[in-house]
């Protein structure tokens, strides 16, 4: 008869590859992150059949948990600006706070290993986020431009954001501003 799953285990399954990514990168053998997580190697694979299993999950995870630290507290009918601000400082405290989440979500968001199904779940964790990008530029600069690159100079002024954030603690405030400041001129 087969053991029960433990949602603690795999949690910390998930920790451990987070942790494990972070410090070794997605080369690094799963027997490495049982280990961390305080699992058998055999046991990971009770949990995610595959490594690619393992990473598309834990994609998942990072995804979702970033979306739902941007949109917490978020007041559907304040001002535009004032939402995206919003967001975009909740985003920017979840980077500040998760940098081992940050920089594994990041190797994994160029790893081939994802798949475009789970990718494409990723991005529907966003759909609330988008839809304010997609109102923020409707009449800015980026109209007609693809989301993808609007996401991606998001995403781009974000990095430099988190940054500054994180290598000047003591004027992140004035960091995650002004990254606003520009982000909000170029859509708008």
């Amino acid at each position: 008869m087969a053991r029960p799953r433990s949602e603690d285990k795999r949690s910390a399954i998930l920790t451990a590859a987070t942790r494990v990514i972070v410090t070794q990168g997605l080369s690094a053998p799963t027997a490495v992150i049982a280990r961390d997580a305080g699992v058998a190697n055999g046991s990971l694979f009770t949990y995610f059949e595959t490594k690619a299993d393992l990473f598309n999950q834990l994609y998942l995870e990072l995804k979702a948990g970033m979306a739902s630290a941007s949109l917490e507290g978020l007041r559907p009918g304040a001002e535009l600006r004032t939402q995206v601000s919003h967001v975009w400082t909740n985003w920017m405290a979840w980077a500040v706070s998760n940098p081992e989440k940050r920089r594994a979500l990041t190797q994994l968001g160029v790893s081939d290993e994802i798949t475009p199904a789970t990718r494409a779940a990723g991005h529907k964790t966003m759909t609330a986020i988008g839809d304010l990008l997609e109102r923020s530029r409707a009449n800015g600069p980026l109209r007609g431009a693809p989301m993808g690159f609007v996401v991606a100079i998001m995403n781009s002024l974000a990095e430099a954001t988190m940054d500054f954030m994180v290598q000047d603690p003591a004027n992140a405030d004035k960091h995650c501003k002004a990254g606003f400041d520009a982000l909000w001129r170029v859509l708008t």
